[in-house]
Order: structure tokens, then sequence, then C-alpha cells
């Protein structure tokens, strides 16, 4: 990232995680990718359904699509992320997008040291030229990349790294960051970004042509891990929250709207029956060790659709697949009303037809 340009307030922000992915990203040879053509990220209409706050609970009944992480320059399967797959989930209200990201990993926090924490990152198409590869594949030199010689190969990028974010709580778009008119955010690092390669990337509102205060974050938040013991809220002092090294399962929990007030193709846009390109991003210190900007693992070596479901086709699936299991019921049910309906039918015709019965006093007996 040509770091040169950001403001000291910037700089304190993304802090190195961002200036070492910008040195550092460098392939180790020629770039080859064979994605599964098949694999759609699916964002259904569930209304009502989940909160942000780190916790998986409320997805149990969202279904999500397993994914290898791979080394995102060397996408091979021998040097996968040996903790598991990603588990990603989306879905929407018609008015937010959701994400819950999942990944099995033992513990590991260490309080402002970002690098040994896991991190996350989603990266979506802006521009119709934007490659996954190359984040973005824009041909200009660091010093010559800007909004008019990249046109049209904008990428959106939410980070998420969580040295000085406390679990459970929310963060991204803020008061204070928002008041100044960027993407960052200086309370636990979760910020919305843009780019066109990796060497040319800006907190939204910021670029090589100056900056622009009408820039938002639009991304809220929050993450959690299976080993934690409570859910009734931490603050900062309870650091680093649970042991080390234990087993558990890490939930990373977004949630932005459909549509911004971008206007400066810094956003992606999504749109209700429609399709977006999207990817996922996982940081992890493997065996202690802080890890670097361009070791990152990657859910696939292209880009992913992610299919924005209309409320009729999700409505429909979600009434089909509950009506198919009492068909059968409702079918003998309404076949046991019929018969029934058509015998007292029966007996009414058949007392109404016979004959009275004379009526004889009882002392003629």
């Amino acid at each position: 990232m040509h770091l040169q340009l950001f403001a000291p307030l910037i700089i304190l922000l993304l802090g190195s995680t961002q200036t070492h992915l910008a040195n550092s990203h460098q392939e180790s040879g020629g770039w080859s990718c064979e994605p599964d053509l098949e694999t759609h990220i699916q964002a259904e209409f569930r209304p009502g359904l989940v909160t942000v706050d780190g916790h998986a609970d409320d997805w149990s009944q969202v279904d999500g699509l397993e994914l290898p992480l791979l080394p995102a320059l060397d996408p091979h399967e021998e040097h996968q992320y040996k903790g598991g797959k990603m588990t990603v989930k989306a879905l929407h209200d018609g008015k937010d997008i959701f994400f819950m990201l999942q990944v099995d990993g033992e513990y590991a926090y260490s309080k402002g040291n970002n690098k040994n924490c896991p991190s996350v990152a989603l990266m979506f198409q802006i521009g119709e030229n934007a490659t996954y590869h190359n984040m973005g594949g824009c041909k200009e030199s660091p010093d010559e990349c800007t909004s008019k010689t990249c046109r049209g190969n904008e990428v959106d990028i939410m980070h998420f790294s969580i040295g000085n974010a406390i679990p459970g709580r929310i963060y991204g778009g803020n008061p204070i960051d928002n008041g100044e008119g960027n993407g960052g955010d200086r309370f636990g690092h979760l910020v919305d970004l843009y780019g066109w390669t990796p060497h040319c990337r800006y907190l939204d509102g910021l670029g090589p042509s100056g900056n622009d205060t009408s820039a938002q974050n639009n991304w809220k938040g929050a993450w959690w891990h299976g080993s934690l013991a409570t859910h009734s809220g931490f603050v900062e002092e309870d650091s680093p929250y649970a042991s080390s090294d234990q087993k558990g399962t890490y939930y990373f929990e977004f949630s932005r709207p459909l549509r911004t007030m971008d206007r400066l193709q810094q956003d992606a846009q999504f749109t209700i029956g429609q399709t977006s390109k999207f990817s996922a991003a996982f940081w992890y210190p493997v065996d202690g060790n802080p890890w670097h900007g361009s070791g990152h693992y990657s859910v696939s070596c292209d880009w992913l659709p992610l299919d924005i479901a209309s409320s009729s086709s999700g409505l429909l699936g979600k009434v089909a697949a509950s009506t198919s299991s009492w068909d059968g019921a409702s079918a003998f049910a309404v076949l046991t009303s019929v018969v029934a309906f058509c015998i007292s039918v029966f007996v009414v015709y058949w007392v109404s037809r016979s004959k009275a019965v004379t009526f004889t006093p009882i002392d003629r007996l």
C-alpha cells in the first residue's frame, strides 16, 4: 500500500499490517486456478432471524457452504489450512445483508497485536473488469493507479483484525470515524476499504487524488470463539477472555446495507434477485507465529457467485420443504372428512324417507 499518501491518523488505523501486506504480496511462481463453477453462496430472504453479536445460535436454520481454505498466493490442497474448512453463511432481510463465517482454530488472542490473532476479510467485485486475482487486477504501477487509470478494476474490501476487539461487541462504522468521512474504525479495526491492486488499497474516502469526506464505513461486525465461557458480556479488563490453545470454532458475523450512499465507486451494491461476486479470506497465527499480510487463506482461487434471493424464491422453497412432510396426512384427513360428510347426508336422507311410527296410548296396551 502506498502509505506515504495517507494521513498520520490512517497510518495509525491500518498499522503495519497493511504496509506489510502490500510489500510482501509476491507470488512464488505462475498463477493457476481451477475454481468450482458449481459453487454458489445463497443469501436467502430471512427477515428477523439473526442478531449481529458473534454468536451462531440464531444461524442454525441457515444452510452454509463448507469451503477449503487454500493459500491465496498458492492455492493448492496440500498447503491448505490444517484447522479445517470455513463455513460461509449469508442471508438478507430486504434492507441489510448478513454474513457468518465459521472456522475451527485453537484460541489465540494477544491484546493490541493483530498479527497474533485471527483475522478475516470479505472482498466483492465493484468494477466490471475487477478480477479476484491481484485484487482488482489493475495493470498500473502503485505510483500510477488512480480512479481514472484503474477505472473498472475496483474491489470492495471489509477487513476485521481482532487484536483490539472485545468478543461479542460490535465494531465497524461509528460516529467518530464516519464523521471524518472515511472507512476507518479506531476502536476495533473493522475497516471498509476499496482497491485496484494489493498495492493500491485505501480506506473509503481516501485516495491518491485526495480525500472525500462523504465516505462512510457501512459495516458492523462481531467475533466469538467456542471456548469463551460467558454470554453475559466481556469488557476490556477481561482480556485475553480465555486460555490460549483451547480447541473450538471462531465465529465472525457481519452486516451491511444492501445499498449504500457511495458515490465514489468504493462500495459494492447488492440487488435482490441478482448475483454479485464474492470471496473471503482468513489469517491465523499458525504454530504461534505472527501472520504476514499476504500469508492468508482464501475460500476460492476465483470469485464465488453470491446470489441475493428474492422473497418469493426464498419463501417458496421453505414452504415446499415444510409442506412435503405433511402432504400425506393432509390428504388422508381431507378424504376422511369427505367420507364422514357423505355418511351424514345419507343418514339424514334415510331418516327423512322412513315411515312415521304410530303412537299407541299406554292405556290401550
